[in-house]
């Protein structure tokens, strides 16, 4: 399975986040739009159709990417 490279899930975490925020402190329809297209984005990227999922999926591919790059040492 193809993996989105993690700089992007994390700019695509981070924005669903700020726009979801943003939403719930009363922005407007442009936002809620935005919402929409990040998530629609994250969705493709992760393989999932739900926002809960795609969160999910993209968090722990960056957890896994993290694992990776710094490797427990004992």
């Amino acid at each position: 399975m193809l993996r989105a490279h993690p700089s992007l899930l994390r700019e695509l975490v981070e924005r669903c986040d700020t726009l979801h925020r943003r939403l719930a402190a009363g922005a407007g329809p442009e936002i809620r739009r935005q919402l929409e297209d990040v998530t629609y984005t994250l969705c493709v990227v992760t393989g999932t159709r739900q926002l809960d999922a795609a969160l999910y999926v993209a968090r722990r591919q960056l957890a896994d990417a993290m694992t990776r790059l710094h490797p427990l040492q004992c």
